[in-house]
Formats: C-alpha cells, sequence, structure tokens
C-alpha cells in the first residue's frame, strides 16, 4: 500500500505508475476523503479535549455549577459520537480507494501492456537439434508411464496429473538439488501450511487483482495459496526485525493451488497449466537500500539452477503491464520447450519494495536513529517442479523414448536415465 503522504507528494507520478500498470483511480474523490477524514480528525481532538478539560473542572464543581458542566459534557459526547461515525463511513472509503492502487514500477522498467511488450534481456544456451521428431513431455511421459493426466482426471477433474515411480523421484532430486544450493546461500528452508487467512492474503496484494484465480475456503474463511510467498511474507506480520537481522531470507516448499481462471483452451495438455503444482520458493525480508541488489541476487540464483541443468533459457524484463498488483520490478525466466520450438516460463522473481511490509505492518528498526521503517519485501522462484520436469523430459529427450538426467541431478537419484522396461 501506498503512503498517502507520499501520494499527495508526488500525485503525477503516482498516477502515471497507476496508468503504466493499467489501473484506474479516481485521484481526485481520493485526496476530498482524505481532506475530510483529516478534518474530522482534527474536529474530534479538539472535542476529547475539551472533554478532558470539563472532566478536570467537574471533579472540582458542585451544585448547580456541576449539574451545568455535566450537561456540557453530555452536549460533547454526542457530538463526539456523530463524529466518529462520520470518520469510520470517510475512513471506510477512503480505504477502499487507498487499497485499489497498485505498487508503482521502479525507474527502468519498460512500459507495456501486456507480456507481448516484455523485453529480452539475455539468451542462455543454444536449443538441441533432433534429428528425430520430437514428443511433447505428456507423450514422453505417458510412453514412459510416468505422467497420468487420465486417472487425475478421474479422481479430480482436468488440470491435474499424477506424476508416478520415475518422474515422482526427480521431484525429490529437483528439491534436493535446489536445497542442498541455498542452504549454502543462508536462506532458511520452511514447510509453510496452504491455507491462509484472507486479511493477511491482502496483505500480499492479491485480493484487489487476480481474486478470480484462486481457491475459497468460505466455510472455515481461509484461501488455498497460489505459491509460499504468499504465506512466507505474513510469517512476521505486525512485527520489527533488528537491522543486523536483515535480510531475512527463506526458501519454501509448498503445493500451490490456482483456478488458471480465463485460461481455458489454453496449454490445457500435459501439466504445464495445471490447478496443484509444487514449488520451492524464495522470499527475503531486506532493507530499502538492499532490495535492487536482493532482486538481482534472486535472479542470479535462478539462472544459477537452470545452467546447472543445462536447460537453454532467456531472461525477461517483465513490462509494467504484465507485472502483478504487489510488485515494482520483475523478471521471468523462460525454459526452451522443443515440441513447442518456444520459450515459456519456469521463473519469476519480483521486488515488492515496501508495498506488502505497509499492508502488513512489517518494520525494522535502524540501528542509529531506532526510529522504525518498512522493510522491503522480494520473492523468487527456486523451482517450480512440473514446469522444469516438462524442460527436462523434452529437451533431454532421445529418439527411442527414453530420457536422460542432468548430470547434476544423477547423485539424488538410482539412475542416469528413464526408459521403457
Amino acid at each position: 500500500m501506498l503512503d498517502i503522504k507520499y501520494i499527495r507528494e508526488n500525485l503525477e507520478k503516482v498516477k502515471k505508475g497507476c496508468e503504466m500498470k493499467g489501473v484506474e483511480i479516481d485521484f481526485e474523490k481520493l485526496l476530498d476523503l482524505d481532506e475530510q477524514r483529516r478534518k474530522t480528525l482534527k474536529e474530534l481532538q479538539e472535542i476529547r479535549r475539551e472533554k478532558n478539560r470539563l472532566s478536570k473542572e467537574i471533579g472540582k464543581k458542585v451544585g448547580e455549577e456541576r449539574e451545568g458542566l455535566i450537561l456540557e459534557m453530555k452536549k460533547y459526547s454526542e457530538r463526539e459520537e456523530k463524529l466518529e461515525e462520520k470518520y469510520e463511513e470517510i475512513e471506510k472509503e477512503f480505504f477502499e480507494i487507498l487499497s485499489q492502487i497498485p505498487n508503482l514500477p521502479l525507474e527502468g522498467v519498460p512500459e507495456g501492456k501486456d507480456e507481448s511488450q516484455n523485453v529480452v534481456l539475455k539468451v542462455w544456451g543454444k536449443p538441441k537439434k533432433f534429428d528425430f521428431p520430437v514428443k511433447d513431455h505428456l507423450e514422453i511421459g505417458e510412453n514412459l508411464d510416468i505422467i497420468d493426466t487420465k486417472r487425475a482426471s478421474k479422481t479430480s477433474g482436468s488440470r491435474f496429473g499424477f506424476l508416478k515411480k520415475e518422474s515422482a523421484l526427480l521431484e525429490i532430486a529437483l528439491t534436493n538439488f535446489v536445497l542442498d544450493l541455498l542452504l549454502k546461500e543462508g536462506f532458511e528452508f520452511v514447510i509453510p501450511p496452504v491455507l491462509i487467512r484472507p486479511e493477511l492474503f491482502w496483505g500480499m496484494g492479491y485480493l484487489e487483482k487476480g481474486r478470480e484465480d484462486f481457491y475459497f475456503i468460505e466455510k472455515d474463511n481461509l484461501i488455498l495459496v497460489g505459491t509460499a510467498e504468499q504465506i512466507l511474507g505474513p510469517m512476521h506480520a505486525n512485527e520489527i526485525f533488528e537491522e543486523k537481522d536483515l535480510p531475512k531470507r527463506y526458501l519454501g516448499f509448498s503445493s500451490c493451488f490456482r483456478r488458471e481462471a480465463g485460461s481455458w483452451g489454453k496449454d490445457v495438455r500435459g501439466i504445464l497449466r495445471v490447478h496443484q503444482f509444487d514449488k520451492l520458493e524464495m522470499f527475503s525480508f531486506c532493507l530499502p537500500e538492499q532490495s535492487q541488489k536482493e532482486h538481482e541476487f534472486f535472479l542470479g540464483i535462478e539462472e544459477k539452477i537452470m545452467q546447472a541443468l543445462k536447460i537453454p533459457y532467456r531472461v525477461i524484463k517483465v513490462c509494467s503491464g504484465d507485472m502483478a498488483f504487489p510488485t515494482a520490478a520483475q523478471y521471468d525466466i523462460e525454459a526452451w520447450i522443443p515440441s513447442q520450438n518456444r520459450y515459456r516460463e519456469t521463473h519469476s522473481t519480483s521486488n515488492c519494495t515496501d508495498f506488502q511490509a505497509r499492508r502488513l505492518n512489517i518494520r525494522y528498526q535502524d540501528k542509529k536513529t531506532k526510529k522504525l521503517y518498512f522493510v522491503h519485501t522480494v520473492n523468487g522462484t527456486a523451482v517450480a517442479v512440473q514446469r522444469t520436469i516438462i524442460a527436462i523430459l523434452e529437451n533431454y529427450q532421445n529418439e527411442d523414448g527414453s530420457v536422460k538426467i542432468p548430470k547434476v541431478l544423477q547423485k539424488y537419484l538410482p539412475f542416469k536415465e528413464i526408459k521403457r522396461i
């Protein structure tokens, strides 16, 4: 959430940021409500001061003079009650509009309406040239009996899949590989709950835009997370860090749940776009001056993982209109998918500045001034398991239908190749 004082002092900049993200805000109404709430609050404070003065005077008086002061106090109390009701109404409307303002794009973010205007920053590795017709991941998986979407459709409906035998073991291998790498970088491993309270989900900035993509458990007033990031941030809601403890980095493993609303007819084949998948997610609480460097650090880790797996990829700088509501800057990594002859997203990393911390009231104490300031938050994919398995199956496939295992994963598995028995 943006600070209203910042909005008042930087109105044109805020308007431009909203325009870049394709969000329309009635700023005239917002500022009018802000003026009303400040005026009403000032009146309330004056009434409360006068009531305090009268309270002291009443204690000193007796008889008719005391009764007169009590009557005057009653009039102030009635006026106070009406003003409190008025303030609550103004504050509610003010807060509703303020909550619709997204995080503003940082300087250097490309301006654009959608993913077609994202910018390619880097391409790593050369796609392999196959001398045989390539198969897609589902054909490979079904032939090897390691992916089963037909039975998943029977048990759970469309857009689910069973990972079986070698593919299930491959998930564990990917998890262990990334764990080994990131524990050395000082990340703290967490397996969080996958259900979160709505007010904390709101705090992360995912209720204003895109709420139709999440599963709501209405009876229990809980939401299934779409990524571990959404619950790692609220771990420290209403807490204060010591400056020396920042950056505080977590690596969370969770199943992720997404309705994929509005995507029917897109990528319905296989396990590319499913309602449930597993992911290892990086999350950092850091000092404001650290967040851009931390963002680059996360991107570096993602590249390191992809290079170790030897999967060709490209790095994308995401444009303003393609970024999420709480995001100020974002990079994506897209892996080469041979069957589609194109790159597809496997990783994303975002700098959310102090936007989420303000909503969740997460601060740190400056070691010199002892003042409290909001932290910055950075998130990033370490490995989206199913999508990475897709990339491995397709890039490491052989003509006979078998699949080689990336060398870096072989020590975590009892096999170096997946083949039909």
